[in-house]
């Protein structure tokens, strides 16, 4: 994670797309880097020269850092026998304090219905989670943390979020607010744009 959103310099189209420049021209506010997307985007550049890769730029870095913040960060879920999603399950019942359905989970998670279920499966089976039936709909089921799923929860988080803050210690303070806005930013835009998709 780097101090930069890839975004191109102002005024500095030159090597972007037109095909008139060098190949590190207008490369964005990340030119001077030496991450693995540099070099993949100078790769497509003398390929296809004539082709903007700003996009890749942001998207392409973005998805570089969640691939390595995830590695490091599923390591006290393994500990813990935990997937990733079983623990986003488990931590959405933490967080909004109250019972949830499974189809409540799948949009808590941003997850398929199936998946829930399977994951649901397991995490009862070890005692995390508990599920209570409706009484007007046998259909409906209603889930909720044990003793245990809450200890376990409350365990792992403090250390993942200590974690993230010593990733991101690599920014100054006021580094990390600007790339909070700007990421709230794009998923808010982004969010309301494939909902409206989906609409």
């Amino acid at each position: 994670m780097t101090a930069t959103n890839g975004r191109p310099a102002a005024g500095n189209d030159a090597g972007r797309g037109t095909g008139g420049g060098s190949a590190d021209e207008g490369a964005g506010k990340g030119a001077g880097l030496d991450d693995t997307v540099a070099a993949v985007v100078r790769q497509w550049r003398s390929v296809h020269p004539a082709l903007d890769t700003g996009p890749m730029e942001v998207i392409g870095r973005i998805n570089r850092c969640a691939a390595l913040l995830q590695q490091a960060e599923d390591a006290p879920l393994r500990r813990a026998g935990l997937s990733r999603p079983e623990f986003d399950l488990l931590g959405a019942l933490r967080r909004t304090g109250h019972e949830l359905t499974p189809s409540e989970l799948a949009k808590e998670t941003f997850s398929s219905g199936a998946a829930v279920t399977k994951r649901l499966k397991q995490l009862t089976e070890r005692g995390l989670v508990e599920r209570r039936g409706d009484a007007r709909d046998r259909r409906v089921a209603h889930l909720r943390l044990t003793d245990a799923g809450r200890d376990l929860v409350d365990g792992i988080l403090p250390e993942q979020l200590a974690y993230e803050t010593a990733v991101l210690s690599v920014l100054a303070p006021e580094g990390q607010d600007e790339l909070a806005d700007l990421l709230a930013e794009l998923l808010g835009r982004l969010e309301g744009r494939m909902g409206a998709l989906r609409a």
